[in-house]
């Protein structure tokens, strides 16, 4: 069994771990109890009453945080003639056409978001494997193939945050860093809940939101009044 060190568990016993907390209160505890010397990843995750296997139920979206990710993602572009200027006029790092493809095939993976048109979708298809399994691979669904390419790149540099339902029925999204303010975070992760809420599929039954827990890259969890959320989230 994994032993934590004595930094995690002097932060754990700040939590009280027989009772759930609202996001507002939440957020500033996480905060409080901080122990890392960077500046950790503020993420929520989310236990969904889906069952994954059935297409019917399957949760996925993207949401644009209020206050962004407190970085900014690098974006590649794959499109060609007057789109590669718009997508360098909105902020693009890496702009190209096919050749992108044969470079990211020899390895190149200097970017964090991948956007493409749809005409250029049977050359990025080959790509599939190699972005696939890192969650890069643009779809419609999220909004990373389109013929708007100027609108995506610039939501993506927002703050454009993608979920996805994993195959036991977790979300993990990440809602910003612990450096910012308090309220920021809340919006940052209420924002979060009610896109998912809003992505809950007409095939779920019984309760949706099973348990949420806020936490940074090395803090321990809190976990969240699902009732609290629900009320917020309808207002």
């Amino acid at each position: 069994m994994k032993k934590h060190g004595k930094k995690f568990a002097a932060a754990s016993a700040q939590i009280k771990v027989d009772r759930v907390y609202t996001i507002e209160e939440a957020i500033p505890l996480v905060q409080k109890v901080k122990y890392a010397k960077f500046d950790e990843t503020v993420d929520l995750s989310l236990r969904l009453g889906v069952d994954p296997k059935h297409a019917d139920q399957m949760v996925r979206g993207t949401v644009v945080l209020p206050h962004g990710l407190g970085r900014s993602k690098r974006v590649l572009v794959i499109a060609g003639g007057e789109k590669q200027k718009e997508a360098t006029e909105a902020g693009a790092d890496v702009v190209g056409g096919e050749e992108l493809v044969d470079k990211i095939q020899g390895g190149f993976m200097d970017f964090d978001a991948v956007v493409a048109t749809p005409d250029m979708m049977r050359a990025v298809g080959k790509l599939g494997k190699v972005l696939g399994p890192r969650g890069l691979m643009p779809n419609p669904k999220t909004g990373t193939v389109t013929v708007d390419i100027a609108k995506a790149v610039r939501e993506i540099k927002a703050g454009k945050v993608e979920f996805r339902v994993d195959k036991t029925g977790i979300i993990h999204a990440p809602v910003g860093k612990l450096s910012f303010a308090a309220d920021a975070l809340v919006a940052n992760a209420l924002a979060l809940v009610e896109s998912i809420v809003k992505a809950k599929p007409a095939a779920a039954k019984g309760k949706y939101l099973k348990s949420v827990t806020l936490s940074s890259t090395m803090g321990p969890g809190v976990r969240i009044d699902t009732t609290n959320i629900d009320v917020v989230v309808k207002h």
